[in-house]
């Protein structure tokens, strides 16, 4: 090229042609001298990684261009566990030990062939097939899973099965012996390689997310440190600055402790309905109605403060807030009170009182009683010595857990406590229940990372309650959950008319032919699909709602119908029934826990959380105890009024009176103040939290003063 009068028209046709020959990179020597590499595209000449572009769907697991691979995005794969392969060790190969082929009657694997050929290779190893799978080698069992020249192996069959069947049936048969682990191409991270090798200060976005609110907040509060020229300001101010006021606003609504990589399915409901509403503060709109029910449900009082400032601020921008609630804080900062009552079901839906906070402690009502302590929730003098025995976690240390050693005494009532996220749920639900579950019912869920669990050999069995419902579908009602409605559908059967025409219990099920209105096949509704609106549901027409048939309504009991005894609450049907000691059995434990206003037949699909679990706490205790048994409860207390915890307690301290111990995970201090034994975790949440702060007795934790739960107490 002439250096004085270059011609540029020449050279960029060339480099353009060179780039296009090259895949958009190209070389250029330099007076035969130095040679200088050129790419469009990210391009690592060390180890050939070429990124074509980098747009912020490459940064999403859910776009197929950012996820991992592997895992598709999961940050998960199922893989065989040699466990749930082979369960009961003492089995012989012979006699089933291999669950799959002895489960599935044949339909997963060809287990005749298979065991075939296994039989030729046990002779060629010299192994016999007829002792417990224990004696055998390592060497040998690894055969039996792995295979080797001549035999594929149980746990490569299985996989290779699971890859090439089309049939969902087979699919989840095979997932019974499956467990998910971390995926190893990505390491649980989600995204593919090249995404993550793009770093801000040194940060990938995985290890961004990962970070808790609090900390995420002050990396990005330091971005002034790092942005120096004028262009990169440009850029980075106004998506820093939105940044923050979401994490901001998350802080304020008491979720400090989350990451943001935190999967929905672990979240709990009080924490999706404050991310819903931290959403709400960023967009500062006004002149809105929010309604809120229950925001404090999983809060402990100090984060219950941090709630309230929320809303005050919600309400200061120019916004109504309607808040359904029985938290005391709450009541107390509103700015009107409307007491609904006086009892619940029937004897409830009249406005018992409304007007400010300082009425509502002169009226005479039930709510203003407990307030002004008129009324006591707990009235606990002495606490149980228990049995001297204990169930000790050692070494525990999932998610934020810093290597606790806890101790439970059994036949007390055992509450922990501590902020949100300070590691109670993880203890209890991830660690402890999960490990009794393996250990009495040998589920395949593995429990969190610990050491070891001692003393499981003075429980008999584990019933842990949650609040997952107790039916996915509207078919499932508190009368079928708690095998009321069966004993009911007997005294129909026995009913001299039902005789006659030969009608039998199942006659009465609205699920079953027959008895059922075939037009809405026992739904009492009918669902009308919209099109690009939700479905719409239409009482059915040929049964009024009712769900059964016409003929079926004709048999009554004392005058009532099976759609009428469906209809009665909880309370009626007691007086109605009180001759029949095995359905008013059932239906007192109900009442019992509170849960007297609710309707036999309303469906399952319409129980709030806490509703659920108290369905499945009363169908517990309807049971013949047994003694020595651990209840696991988490929240009971969610959505009760002062006086449904009182009669709460007096159910749970029933249960550890007759030998039992009850474990409650809570932040009702009514319930903390009603404990036995107290165990506190802290002293924050997230990362400043995980530490066994307190164990002891309720009135020496008040003592405490590093604690949070004990100045509120």
């Amino acid at each position: 090229l002439d250096k004085k009068k270059p011609d540029v028209e020449r050279m960029l046709d060339s480099i353009e042609t060179a780039m296009k020959i090259g895949g958009n990179s190209m070389k250029i020597l330099f007076d035969n001298v130095e040679e200088r590499g050129y790419n469009q595209d990210f391009f690592c000449s060390e180890c050939g990684v070429k990124i074509k572009e980098v747009t912020p769907r490459h940064f999403s697991f859910n776009s197929p261009e950012g996820a991992c691979d592997t895992c598709s995005g999961l940050g998960y794969t199922l893989k065989v566990n040699e466990e749930l392969i082979i369960p009961n060790k003492n089995l012989s190969l012979m006699e089933g030990a291999v669950q799959p082929w002895s489960k599935s009657g044949g339909k997963i694997s060809g287990q005749s062939v298979q065991l075939l050929t296994l039989k030729n290779v046990a002779k060629k190893y010299k192994f016999s097939m007829n002792v417990p799978v224990k004696k055998l080698s390592e060497q040998q069992l690894e055969i039996v899973l792995y295979g080797n020249e001549g035999f594929e192996g149980v746990i490569p069959a299985l996989e290779k099965k699971y890859r090439e069947t089309k049939s969902d049936y087979v699919r989840t048969e095979i997932e019974k012996y499956m467990t998910a682990q971390t995926c190893p191409t990505c390491e649980g991270k989600r995204l593919k390689k090249e995404f993550l090798a793009v770093e801000i200060q040194g940060k990938t976005i995985d290890e961004m997310v990962s970070m808790s609110v609090t900390h995420l907040r002050e990396f990005f509060e330091s971005t002034d440190k790092w942005i120096h020229t004028e262009q990169e300001k440009n850029i980075g101010r106004p998506i820093v600055r939105e940044i923050l006021q979401r994490l901001s606003a998350l802080e304020n609504v008491g979720l400090e402790y989350l990451n943001l990589g935190r999967s929905a399915q672990t979240i709990s409901g009080g924490e999706a309905q404050r991310i819903r509403l931290a959403a709400q503060l960023n967009s500062q709109l006004m002149g809105i109605v929010y309604v809120l029910d229950e925001p404090s449900i999983g809060l402990h009082s100090r984060d219950t403060e941090k709630l309230i400032n929320t809303i005050k601020d919600l309400q200061n921008v120019g916004n109504s807030l309607i808040v359904v609630e029985h938290d005391e804080s709450i009541i107390k900062s509103a700015d009107w009170v409307v007491d609904m009552g006086p009892g619940a079901g029937e004897e409830g839906g009249i406005v018992v009182f409304e007007g400010d906070y300082k009425e509502l402690i002169k009226s005479k009502n039930l709510t203003a009683q407990y307030i002004s302590k008129k009324k006591k929730v707990s009235e606990k003098k002495k606490y149980r010595s228990g049995n001297g025995k204990a169930i000790e976690i050692l070494g525990a240390e999932e998610n934020n857990l810093k290597k606790v050693d806890v101790s439970i005494p059994l036949e007390k009532f055992v509450v922990i406590c501590g902020v949100s996220g300070s590691g109670k749920s993880t203890l209890v639900k991830n660690i402890l229940a999960k490990a009794l579950s393996r250990y009495f019912y040998n589920t395949k869920d593995l429990p969190g990372k610990h050491k070891k669990i001692k003393g499981f050999e003075h429980v008999k069995k584990v019933i842990s309650i949650n609040q997952n419902p107790i039916g996915r579908t509207p078919r499932s009602n508190a009368a079928t959950y708690t095998g009321v409605f069966s004993h009911i559908r007997d005294l129909f059967a026995g009913v001299e008319e039902a005789k006659n025409r030969g009608y039998t219990a199942s006659r009465f099920s609205f699920n079953m032919k027959g008895g059922r209105c075939e037009v809405c096949q026992g739904e009492g509704s009918k669902k009308i699909e919209m099109h690009l609106l939700p479905d719409m549901y239409v009482k059915c027409e040929a049964c009024d709602g009712t769900r059964f048939s016409k003929k079926t309504l004709e048999i009554e009991y004392k005058g009532f119908n099976i759609a009428q005894i469906l209809d009665m609450d909880v309370r009626l049907a007691l007086r109605f029934f009180a001759r029949h000691p095995l359905i008013a059995e059932k239906l007192k434990t109900m009442e019992d826990v509170g849960l007297g206003y609710l309707k036999l037949g309303q469906s399952a699909t319409n129980l709030s959380g806490g509703e659920a679990q108290r369905i499945k706490l009363a169908t517990e205790l309807a049971r013949k105890s047994t003694g020595s048994t651990l209840y696991i409860l988490d929240e009971p207390t969610a959505g009760l009024h002062f006086d449904d915890i009182r009669r709460l307690l007096l159910v749970l301290n029933a249960l550890v009176d007759k030998g039992n111990t009850v474990i409650v995970v809570e932040h009702n201090l009514d319930v903390v103040r009603d404990a036995d034994h107290v165990i506190e975790l802290g002293p924050d949440g997230g990362d400043q939290g995980g530490y066994l702060t307190f164990e002891g007795t309720p009135d020496k934790l008040k003592k405490d003063k590093k604690s949070w739960t004990a100045k509120y107490l």
